[in-house]
């Protein structure tokens, strides 16, 4: 018997993003849904995670970002803060190994000073284990927020320049984005939010100034592989133009 997950990776994908960059929303819409708890709806995305990871893989997609906690998040019911915090420490301890076994390098970008020790501890050790992995760059966003990346690479940049001397006329956007999280990175290119909801919640600013947004009604525990797949097809028919107008690339591509 054919393995219905292979059929659906076995899919054909001519124009694939670089960089994807997902925010995974519905976990307690789902839970509700099913008539359990929103801890149990965290617990069930941690499925649609590993299937988007192996989605991400099996294309060759360079780097993927997912948005697991956001410095608003802490404005929730503490006991759901607390749960999303175990969870997490959970996933480190029993995911990494078969990361690292994947040759997936591991990153967790924000404000990890606020996390608790133990958090802090598991997120040095798995960034640690795989950091001269080559193949997917999978960043976990974790306490993170748009304008705290911003406001924390200005304080750098402008540490740097005094300490150096140098103009701050000199700087460019390029030497700017070095100083983000992420900075190393190829910039977003796709964009997903599940749920239906239609924001970006205060993610990756900078970083997705240019990406294609692709806003799905599936709630996140649901989110497996198929669908990853089809938010992939809906990128490569799109047509990115970065200013320019459409005529001006079938020209540019009639002469390439």
């Amino acid at each position: 018997m054919i393995d219905p997950r292979q059929a659906i990776l076995s899919h054909k994908l001519e124009e694939l993003p670089e960089h994807v960059a997902i925010i995974m929303d519905g976990n307690n819409r789902w839970a509700k849904s099913h008539s359990l708890t929103g801890v149990a709806g965290h617990k069930a995305g941690v499925e649609a995670v590993k299937a988007v990871i192996e989605t991400a893989v099996h294309y060759k997609i360079p780097a993927l970002t997912l948005f697991a906690f956001s410095s608003e998040n802490w404005r929730r019911p503490p006991l759901e803060v607390k749960a999303l915090m175990d969870l997490f420490v959970y996933v480190l301890k029993r995911e990494v190994n078969k990361l690292h076994d994947n040759n997936i390098r591991v990153r967790i970008v924000g404000n990890t000073a606020e996390l608790s020790l133990e958090l802090q501890k598991l997120i040095m050790a798995a960034e640690q284990k795989t950091l001269c992995n080559t193949g997917l760059q999978l960043s976990i966003a974790a306490n993170y927020g748009g304008r705290w990346d911003i406001l924390e690479a200005a304080k750098k940049m402008a540490v740097e320049l005094k300490e150096s001397g140098s103009s701050i006329e000199s700087v460019s956007e390029d030497d700017f984005g070095r100083y983000l999280c992420l900075g190393d990175l190829p910039a977003v290119d796709l964009c997903i939010r599940t749920s239906g909801e239609q924001r970006i919640s205060n993610f990756l600013l900078w970083q997705m100034a240019y990406a294609e947004f692709v806003f799905v009604d599936t709630l996140w525990p649901e989110f497996k592989h198929q669908k990853m797949v089809d938010t992939l097809v809906q990128f490569g028919q799109r047509q990115r133009r970065f200013g320019q107008t459409g005529a001006q690339l079938i020209e540019y591509e009639s002469n390439v």
